[in-house]
């Protein structure tokens, strides 16, 4: 008799992790055969700790991103005891265990990196997000060594003429503003903790150590770090414009985007950020739609082959496409919709494929019974994403590093 355990349409696997209100574990989606990690949290150890807030924001924040930098949220299953979190499942560590490997990176891959982080935090700051818990064991590294974004439970969401009140993320990478306990717009946070981030990973440690707590916050509220030597002129320029104490004299995420040193060797996939009107700015818990006079026919927005993969294991076209209407336009999943993003996140972001799923299709001609053809994601659904997925893999270096010290009023993460 099979001992698996199932919730829903996915098969409980190995454990991946423990953490305070319970279990991370891998699982594979039955319908499509991909995996996932699925946080298991115990409904009674979150009331316990009141952190039934922390963790409804981090799923309201990440069930609205789709950017290829941000590890995806796929659905959320309650049970009477447990809510259910299903995630892209990322095999590759944290960055922060990759530069302890790696030591100090070369320029070149501590670039492609950085580039990456930026191009996700600019997408959060577009909805009107802020992360404010930016270090590297809050970004994963996929099997292809890109970088994902991970950890939003600190989060907040940012309105015009509001600012954030509570001093929260780890403080090695928190700006002088929020261990001050300073009111504080939001944005300009993130950019001091890239800044702490770009400074690791060229380095191999960071520009604010010490073993006393309140050594250490002296240190950030003064500015007090040494650029060494090494580092080439345009890291040397880009560094103390993100550590500017002041965050109203600090580089802005977009001047950072645009610094020279940033935007050399660019992949072009993250040249063009997706920009978002105000009027598609969220408020928190709700997303806004488009209204239906605007919206473009959905046949035009999903993935044909996608589509063709779906209706292989047994859905209708007609299903398929109203399941991806309601996801795309009403913000409503089911097990058709987290489908055919599984499969799109799994098998559409090598452009190679769809080159090849392309010849393929031409060659067969549509026949029956030809052999299944392989799906791309590069065909964007225009109201979701505006990215390909191309990125270039990193390469190597070398240097030493040293785990920061996390504290935060709020609680642990999520």
């Amino acid at each position: 008799m099979s001992t698996a355990i199932r919730v829903k349409n996915y098969i409980l696997g190995k454990t991946l992790g423990v953490g305070s209100f319970g279990k991370v574990k891998m699982a594979e989606h039955e319908l499509t055969g991909h995996k996932v990690a699925i946080k298991i949290l115990n409904k009674k150890k979150v009331a316990s700790l009141n952190m039934d807030e922390k963790v409804w924001r981090e799923i309201t924040i990440l069930k609205l991103f789709m950017h290829p930098h941000i590890i995806r949220l796929y659905e959320v299953i309650e049970s009477p005891t447990d809510i259910f979190v299903v995630m892209e499942y990322v095999q590759g560590g944290e960055l922060f265990d990759y530069i302890v490997s790696k030591g100090r990176l070369t320029e070149g891959e501590a670039r492609l990196f950085f580039q990456q982080v930026v191009s996700a935090i600019d997408y959060c700051h577009q909805y009107g997000v802020v992360h404010r818990d930016l270090k590297p064991e809050n970004l994963l590294l996929d099997d292809q060594k890109r970088v994902k974004v991970a950890d939003f439970g600190l989060s907040n969401l940012i309105r015009d003429g509001e600012f954030l009140k509570t001093s929260c993320g780890s403080p090695n990478y928190a700006a002088p503003e929020v261990i001050s306990g300073k009111l504080y717009a939001g944005p300009e946070v993130d950019v001091w903790s890239c800044g702490v981030i770009l400074y690791a990973l060229l380095c191999g440690n960071l520009p604010f150590d010490d073993e006393s707590i309140p050594a250490l916050f002296k240190k950030i509220k003064g500015g007090i770090y040494t650029l060494p030597t090494f580092l080439s002129e345009g890291a040397r320029d880009i560094i103390p414009k993100m550590l500017v104490v002041d965050p109203l004299k600090r580089a802005t995420l977009e001047e950072v985007r645009n610094h020279p040193w940033v935007k050399k060797d660019l992949p072009e996939y993250l040249a063009t950020p997706k920009v978002i009107s105000p009027e598609r700015m969220i408020a928190p818990g709700v997303g806004s739609s488009m209204p239906e006079d605007q919206r473009p026919p959905i046949e035009d927005i999903v993935d044909p082959f996608i589509v063709a993969e779906l209706q292989k294991v047994g859905f209708r076209k007609e299903e398929i496409l109203e399941s991806m209407r309601e996801a795309i336009f009403e913000g409503e999943r089911n097990s058709i919709s987290v489908a055919y993003y599984l499969i799109m996140d799994n098998t559409g972001r090598d452009p190679k494929k769809l080159r090849v799923a392309k010849k393929e299709a031409d060659r067969k001609g549509g026949e029956s019974g030809s052999a299944p053809i392989p799906i791309s994601g590069q065909r964007r659904r225009q109201d979701e994403m505006a990215f390909s997925f191309s990125p270039q893999s990193p390469s190597s270096g070398g240097g030493s590093f040293s785990r920061a010290v996390s504290s935060c009023t709020t609680g642990s993460s999520v």
